[in-house]
């Protein structure tokens, strides 16, 4: 019970009798303008899945306007809107804000977030869960990447690994995290997250929805589930042995080892070859093949269910009958994405000139357009509302700017699209990298072929 007395001003007595914390829930943004409902939706699926005995930190905490959901119509004036979006756009101003439905257990800032950690790493040997949903920032490494949390606080992914190696104890630690960059966080499997100290004395594994230099999706202020996308909303139903949209499943198409129970693993898996989205989603054991498996030589067969489906699954879904043609199809595709970025670069550029030129050109006729906290502002806007609207719609640099602008939105529309039908692909490229690479790993055999099964086995734990 020493553990709880630590943590006693974040929970609520729901809590209060927990003699150990089994899972920690971590969620929102730095602020309300990045906690959107989607992420507030994740962290209740996820509360429901994992059950009694866990600590939810969100946001502000219960009495902070901090969910942001988009608003069923627009509001406000409309040419207070388009200069807004000319002279300071910034998400949120289509959207409301709300204090959280989810019954939580205090703010997610990083100084709670690590007092309810640390208390939690020094109780009992039972596996810790810690979830964290939200948005990331992506450092010179992997190692510096980092989970954004509130009041623009932070926790990197060397201080995590710091925290581990120094309160870590005896209990196990499974990391999912579902931010962008958070295949950064793989690197906690070494001690303070540097490959070059070796393993982490302590036991930790993780799954997380993207690469650590690779944006992911899934933050999302529309409120309807069935137009969200992203990693969290994949996994915690396949944990429930339900689709994303929380229609049941065949056990057989999730129950990969057939033991009867749905691991995190398979349910990253699901994840894996179900999501739609631009993630590549990827785990500590495969960071773990990628600095220690050797990288040529001999392979020794391994079992591994999870890449088999993986394989298997997206082989088909893409037509990509072999490991050759889906590198064929990695190829093309890598350089149609390098070109297309090229394109959104070019456009973004001739936009920005063009902006320019529509600036200075409203400006020489109202100075204090691009300042609304002038005390002339108001009037400027209410006095000359009618020649703003003709100037923006009809003058030479307002229509120069409108085309370079639909131009970079074509750009970035085929970028997009191009990256959605790269992710599939570079998803099955990587699970056949892997077999690859464990196959070697297992031929050389040794402590680190041991450590690998060890992260598998925390991988494919049950929650």
């Amino acid at each position: 019970m020493a553990g709880i007395v630590a943590i006693a001003i974040l929970a609520v007595p729901s809590f209060a009798a927990v003699d150990t914390v089994r899972w920690i829930a971590v969620g929102g943004g730095p602020e309300p303008r990045g906690t959107q409902v989607s992420l507030e939706q994740d962290l209740e699926l996820a509360r429901r899945v994992l059950g009694p005995g866990g600590i939810v930190l969100f946001a502000g905490g219960p009495h902070a306007y901090g969910v942001q959901v988009l608003d069923d119509k627009p509001r406000g004036d409309p040419l207070l809107a388009e200069l807004g979006d000319l002279f300071d756009p910034l998400d949120g101003r289509d959207s409301r804000y709300r204090l959280p439905a989810l019954k939580m257990d205090g703010p997610a800032s990083s100084a709670r977030v690590m007092e309810a950690l640390s208390a939690a790493l020094e109780q009992g040997t039972e596996p810790l869960l810690l979830y964290f949903a939200g948005h990331g920032d992506k450092g010179e490494a992997p190692a510096a990447n980092s989970i954004r949390l509130w009041g623009d606080s932070g926790l990197s992914v060397g201080e995590l690994a710091d925290l581990f190696d120094r309160r870590g104890g005896s209990r196990e630690v499974r990391l999912v995290i579902t931010s962008c960059y958070s295949g950064g966080f793989a690197d906690v499997v070494f001690a303070g997250a540097s490959a070059e100290r070796g393993a982490a004395g302590t036991r930790r594994c993780g799954l997380f929805a993207s690469e650590w230099d690779q944006e992911a999706s899934g933050c999302d202020p529309n409120p309807d589930r069935g137009s969200q996308e992203g990693y969290g909303i994949y996994f915690w139903h396949a944990l429930r042995r339900e689709d994303r949209d929380g229609k049941p499943l065949r056990r057989a198409s999730l129950d990969l080892d057939h033991d009867g129970k749905i691991s995190l693993l398979e349910a990253h898996t699901r994840a894996v070859v179900a999501s739609t989205s631009i993630d590549v989603p990827t785990t500590t054991s495969e960071r773990w093949l990628r600095q220690l498996a050797p990288k040529g030589g001999p392979v020794q067969d391994v079992s591994l269910p999870e890449d088999d489906a993986v394989i298997a699954e997206l082989g088909v879904r893409l037509s990509l009958r072999d490991e050759a043609a889906a590198r064929r199809r990695f190829d093309q595709l890598s350089r149609a994405l390098r070109e297309a970025d090229e394109e959104v670069a070019r456009a973004a550029d001739d936009e920005d000139d063009a902006y320019a030129s529509l600036r200075i050109a409203l400006l020489e006729r109202w100075p204090v357009l691009d300042d609304p906290w002038h005390p002339d502002f108001a009037a400027t806007v209410r006095d000359h509302r009618d020649a703003i609207r003709a100037f923006l719609r009809n003058e030479a640099p307002a229509r120069q700017y409108r085309a370079a602008g639909d131009r970079l939105a074509r750009a970035r529309d085929r970028s997009d699209r191009l990256r959605q039908a790269f992710a599939p692909v570079r998803r099955l490229v990587r699970a056949y990298e892997t077999r690859t690479l464990a196959g070697r790993l297992h031929f050389v055999g040794g402590p680190a072929w041991n450590y690998y099964q060890a992260l598998l086995a925390c991988e494919r734990g049950v929650p």
